[in-house]
């Protein structure tokens, strides 16, 4: 029986709302932390891989709304390998930056009061992904924005965004500038902002699909690591 169906059996004893001695408390504690370490790990590992936001649908980046137009016009024109090849840089650097996210979830997790514990335990839902973008988003923020830059100018990134504009401003895509309400101007974007605030989206998207696994697993029922720490009780 793995650890993780261990703590889904800890988690199930606190919701009910037991009495349990301080120093069982606090090994239950340890035991979500320890599931958490463990969600968080494997929500990083799937997304700081090669497709690892690219391939997946529900995280992968797409073009900013404010492009889907002009896009869309690009693509009637020719220019869809470029754009895809636009879109697969984005994912790319989003791909670089995931890794440096699992020091900065332990470190929340390590930090985290007994206080916390129970209560991502008793309000159930994705309190624990919540918990972490309280926690860790200005500090994955920063970690991530100098690694998103760092890849994007490798892979020319700007320069491709600039490229495609200066296919749509230079007057080649004819009625595009009435297909967009009469504005011509090329729509403004930080591309690394962007790509960092999705980048983001998409790792609590699938930390919080990690926390649904610890909350719903059905293989919830007495184990050893649950016998150590509850067998008091009895």
């Amino acid at each position: 029986m793995n650890r993780r169906v261990a703590v889904i059996c800890l988690m199930l004893v606190l919701m009910v709302g037991l009495s349990i001695p301080a120093a069982k408390a606090q090994d239950a504690a340890a035991g979500l932390k320890e599931a958490l370490t463990t969600g968080t790990a494997d929500a990083v590992s799937m997304l700081g891989k090669p497709g690892g936001y690219f391939s997946n649908p529900a995280v992968k980046i797409q073009l900013p709304k404010n492009f889907q137009m002009v896009a869309t016009a690009l693509r009637g024109m020719g220019y869809g390998p470029q754009i895809d090849q636009f879109v697969k840089s984005m994912n790319d650097a989003a791909e670089a930056a995931a890794p440096k996210a699992q020091p900065i979830f332990v470190n929340a997790i390590q930090t985290m009061s007994f206080t916390d514990a129970q209560q991502i335990v008793s309000k159930g839902g994705h309190s624990a992904t919540d918990y972490f973008q309280r926690k860790t988003t200005p500090q994955l923020t920063t970690a991530f924005t100098p690694i998103v830059k760092q890849t994007m100018d490798q892979n020319s990134v700007t320069k491709q965004y600039d490229d495609l504009m200066g296919k749509y401003s230079s007057g080649a895509m004819g009625n595009l500038g009435s297909m967009l309400g009469g504005h011509g101007a090329a729509p403004n974007l930080d591309l690394n902002s962007y790509v960092v605030s999705k980048s983001l989206d998409g790792l609590f998207y699938m930390v919080g699909q990690e926390e649904e696994k610890i909350r719903t697993n059905p293989a919830a029922q007495v184990t050893p690591l649950l016998k150590q720490v509850f067998g008091g009780m009895h």
